[in-house]
């Protein structure tokens, strides 16, 4: 799993939850589906954690609370969670699809170690504005970014013989003789 997320909040109130829900329940009834006790069991498991979680990792928390919940329901729901700006879809080094919650978030962008996989997420003002700069510049009324550095992290950096070697200065340019 990866590093926790900073957020501006450790947790979420039942109040918070509730709104959440609402958001939720407008959205299925504006595409024509049921709200429904697995889909609200696995808003809440989402909204509780602080992780950003793949398919399995959200059907995992959620088997602890509702057996009955099937993989194919918590795939489906955090779909919905997407379309209606609940879950953003956060793609990582690994290729596996992992989501994590928006609900009354400040925007924030992700780092990410190609090495090891963990991340780290900062808060950019400048990013920010220029979100909002170019929406002005091709009339948009921009509602959300994604932004993700990658890279090698200090930890791997330190252990990889590759990066040590980078370190070390050179012997002099080699030379080929032919």
């Amino acid at each position: 799993m990866l590093q926790k997320r900073i957020d501006d909040q450790p947790s979420i109130s039942l109040e918070m939850v509730r709104e959440a829900q609402g958001i939720l329940h407008q959205h299925l009834k504006r595409v024509g589906l049921k709200q429904t006790a697995q889909r609200d069991t696995i808003l809440r498991t989402f909204l509780e954690t602080r992780d950003h979680l793949s398919t399995d990792e959200l059907h995992r928390l959620v088997q602890k609370k509702d057996a009955g919940i099937g993989y194919t329901t918590v795939y489906r729901t955090l779909k919905l969670l997407a379309e209606c700006g609940l879950a953003s879809e956060v793609a990582f080094h690994d290729g596996i699809a992992r989501y994590e919650h928006q609900y009354n978030r400040r925007s924030h962008h992700h780092m990410v170690c190609t090495e090891c996989g963990s991340s780290v997420e900062f808060f950019s003002r400048e990013i920010d504005q220029l979100e909002q700069e170019i929406g002005r510049r091709h009339n948009y009324s921009t509602t959300r970014h994604t932004f993700q550095i990658y890279g090698v992290c200090e930890d791997c950096r330190k252990g990889s013989p590759v990066y040590a070697q980078r370190r070390t200065p050179a012997a002099g340019p080699s030379r080929l003789k032919g």
